[in-house]
């Protein structure tokens, strides 16, 4: 792409004032512009301002991107689209990331709490351990802005039938002590069959204060429509969930159930109890899978007492799923929808192992949604089967959240 005449004479002054390292990083980062201009244009099919019969969008406006370099920060543009996504082939797109990952490392030096490894981890990310606090600050600063915007913002845009909750762990200093932090996760599936993540929370316990504060901010940001929660049995989520999520049924997650179960089994006979139980999830109806239910329990109760017991507990909850469209049963009997996102956050979080503060997993956990998040948007597929959502999710009317769910769940 030709430069004007008003940015050329703009960059002839920036290079003849820049020396050194300043030099290069203004060359490099005006050339990374206008080559991520010029996939832009090849993507719209149109210079700006050009009428051509291959444009297939418009420009509309750009969002700061920061790629850090040995050069130095490059400060770059990168061009929006009305319809459809565009994100240059140049960049990463996990770079928001390694920069909080990169704060973290740098906070837990200006604490005094550097590890081998992460010293080891610093040094591949061109860091060092003379890090200064200023520095601290303005990178925490700029980052904790952009994600702060992205935990805060508005869920009133499309509604979101089912919730997945869950929680991950991980270890972090608190008044010169290393305690335990649960990070709390929701993501949605929106009424299209799309994916979205929700919110995140963290704190030091997963009490039902804990939680009903968390479901709260999901609603005070304008999250509604939902008809099913499906999370684990947590004592004080399960409270909360019928406290703040009125008109919403709770699914027990299976995995997590039979895990349960496995605790007061014997380990050769764990095989055949967990096939056995698994029988109830593959059945045809409703109707079958309560009476499944009732079935497998008796079976089992002759060996196993406790498994009864627990089965016919919680039969509300394993069987809530059967209550909606059988087609999306596989995808809302257990939080596995939400083991690749939880897995990813370990895989983030282990590298760091402890935290320097309270604030610093959250600032990473949520580093690592929005990316997921932004990838779900740009790539958009439908996470479930096509049909049924209007059966629970009527686009006629809004139905008020206090709504019962649909009959036997």
């Amino acid at each position: 792409m030709a430069l004007s005449q008003h940015d050329l004479l703009r960059l002839m002054e920036s290079l003849r004032t820049a020396d050194g390292i300043e030099l290069v990083r203004v060359l490099a980062q005006r050339i990374l512009q206008e080559l991520i201009e010029a996939e832009a244009t090849a993507h719209i099919g149109a210079a700006p301002g050009e009428r051509a019969e291959t444009r297939t969008t418009m420009r509309n406006g750009h969002r700061e991107r920061v790629l850090t370099t040995q050069a130095g920060d490059l400060d770059l543009a990168i061009p929006k689209v009305r319809t459809g996504s565009f994100f240059p082939s140049l960049l990463e797109r996990r770079r928001r990331i390694d920069q909080a990952l990169y704060a973290v490392i740098m906070e837990a030096y200006v604490h005094g709490v550097s590890t081998r490894s992460v010293d080891d981890l610093a040094k591949a990310l061109g860091g060092d351990s003379g890090i200064s606090k200023s520095q601290v600050s303005r990178i925490c600063g700029a980052l904790d802005a952009e994600l702060s915007v992205f935990r805060t913002r508005p869920l009133d845009h499309i509604r979101f039938p089912y919730v997945y909750l869950d929680a991950t762990y991980c270890k972090a200093r608190v008044n010169h002590s290393i305690v335990s932090q649960a990070v709390v996760v929701a993501t949605g599936i929106t009424e299209d069959g799309g994916r979205e993540v929700l919110g995140l929370m963290a704190g030091d316990s997963e009490s039902e204060v804990f939680w009903s504060e968390f479901l709260r901010s999901l609603r005070e940001r304008g999250l509604t429509g939902v008809r099913l929660v499906i999370a684990d049995h947590h004592l004080g989520l399960v409270k909360a969930i019928r406290k703040v999520m009125l008109g919403a049924a709770y699914q027990r997650c299976r995995v997590h159930f039979l895990r349960n179960v496995f605790a007061v089994i014997p380990k050769d006979a764990a095989e055949m109890v967990a096939a056995t139980i698994r029988t109830i999830f593959a059945q045809p109806t409703a109707e079958a899978v309560r009476s499944q239910l009732d079935t497998v329990a008796d079976m089992l109760g002759q060996q196993f007492p406790k498994v009864r017991d627990m089965l016919l507990e919680a039969k509300t909850d394993l069987t809530a799923f059967a209550g909606f469209p059988e087609r999306h049963w596989k995808k809302i009997q257990s939080t596995n929808p939400l083991e690749r996102v939880n897995r990813e956050i370990k895989r983030r979080v282990d590298v760091v192992q402890i935290f320097p503060n309270p604030a610093a997993p959250e600032r990473l956990t949520t580093a690592v949604l929005i990316e997921m998040h932004d990838e779900w948007i740009a790539f958009p597929r439908s996470y479930l089967p096509k049909g049924g959502m209007d059966t629970i999710s009527p686009h006629a009317q809004d139905q008020p959240d206090t709504v019962t769910p649909l009959q036997g769940t």
